[in-house]
């Protein structure tokens, strides 16, 4: 990934460069390559072989590794299918006041919408979501599968093999409630969150892979699986959300655990070049929640959109500023936040969401976070 400052010219602020509508257009083109079903990446990073099998060196991972091995779910059997959804009764439907910001406003793109736009304006939304949350979620089954390859601990190896296991049951599962609920797949992956991965993926240094798939993608799906849950009162939804949440929270705390150990020994320079990774990375993971793609189906300028959409008081952005939720947090964990001149700490203030670095970090909760224990714990009392 190239790093931010090197897309700024001098008089240009990170500020200004993280709010530019015309930068987070330009990179939300629609992929006109609807019809192909597979996407190439190249991966240069080497495969590492352990002969160490020394199980337990690090406990917390070894904890981990145990906790997931209890907390293994079937889609298929944990899960009732015969729910029937009805997306204009049961979803979440479009929130109130962000109907309101956009209807009462003349010079917005969704000014005259009627009631029945903005139905639809609400099940598109849930299409778009659960589509990108399952793009997502086999980007990390592969950048899973290439921390099993790269990692240099069998702990690590151990652990991130069962995450393997749990982000092939995500696409799986997301999937399968898109075409059985809501009408099939109707949206490619996102721009902004299609480059990402292909950087992750594409950078051969394994702490990188770390820290953007487990950190910067799971932390900010974790927070955004967790809204939704809250807000949808559909029941095969709300629990399928919980049951990936349960899993998310040990993949995060897996990428703290892991990170806090490696980041100790680095250089300044070293962390500066981590904290431009995360903050691009936060930028990417932000915009892609515009909708961008949403909005061109829906015949309507997407520039304006997103002009629109950054100029919302605060109170309308509670969601944008949650997804940050898991992630600040976890930065200030890992000492990125602070390392060197506080340069991460100064964009993430940039942006509005510091307010998070004092929320628990994923490291401390998933136990807590833990839903099958707990099924399985009502069940067996």
């Amino acid at each position: 990934m190239t790093t931010t400052e090197n897309h700024i010219a001098e008089e240009y602020s990170l500020a200004a460069y993280a709010n530019d509508p015309d930068r987070i257009t330009d990179y939300s083109v629609w992929n006109d390559d609807v019809t192909s079903v597979i996407h190439a990446v190249e991966d240069s990073a080497e495969a590492i072989f352990t002969w160490n099998y020394d199980k337990g060196e690090r406990a917390q991972l070894d904890k981990l590794y145990e906790k997931a091995k209890t907390s293994q779910w079937n889609g298929q059997t944990d899960l009732d299918w015969s729910i029937d959804v009805d997306p204009y009764k049961t979803l979440a439907p479009a929130d109130p006041l962000e109907v309101q910001y956009f209807a009462e406003n003349p010079e917005s793109p969704m000014h005259k919408f009627n009631e029945e736009e903005w139905a639809e304006v609400g099940v598109e939304s849930m299409n778009w979501s659960l589509s990108q949350f399952m793009h997502g979620e086999q980007g990390a089954l592969l950048c899973t599968a290439k921390i099993v390859e790269t990692v240099p601990w069998i702990d690590a190896k151990y652990y991130a093999a069962t995450q393997v296991v749990d982000e092939a049951r995500h696409v799986e599962v997301f999937a399968q409630y898109l075409d059985q609920k809501l009408g099939g797949v109707k949206y490619p992956c996102n721009t902004h969150l299609g480059l990402l991965l292909d950087d992750i993926i594409n950078d051969s240094r394994w702490d990188m892979t770390y820290l953007g798939m487990q950190i910067m993608v799971e932390g900010l799906a974790l927070a955004a699986f967790g809204f939704m849950h809250q807000t949808t009162e559909e029941p095969l939804l709300k629990k399928l959300l919980r049951y990936v949440m349960s899993d998310e929270a040990r993949h995060v705390a897996f990428g703290v655990i892991s990170l806090k150990e490696v980041y100790q020994e680095l250089t300044v320079a070293e962390l500066r070049d981590r904290q431009e990774f995360a903050f691009e990375a936060a930028l990417r993971m932000r915009d892609r929640f515009m909708r961008q793609e949403m909005w061109e189906r829906f015949g309507i300028d997407v520039k304006e959109m997103v002009r629109f959409t950054l100029a919302m008081p605060d109170e309308l952005r509670v969601f944008q500023r949650l997804l940050f939720s898991k992630i600040v947090p976890n930065c200030k964990k890992l000492g990125l936040l602070d390392a060197g001149d506080g340069w991460l700490r100064d964009r993430f203030t940039d942006i509005g969401v510091i307010e998070f670095e004092n929320w628990v970090d994923t490291a401390d909760e998933y136990a807590d976070l833990d839903e099958v224990a707990k099924d399985r714990e009502a069940v067996a009392g």
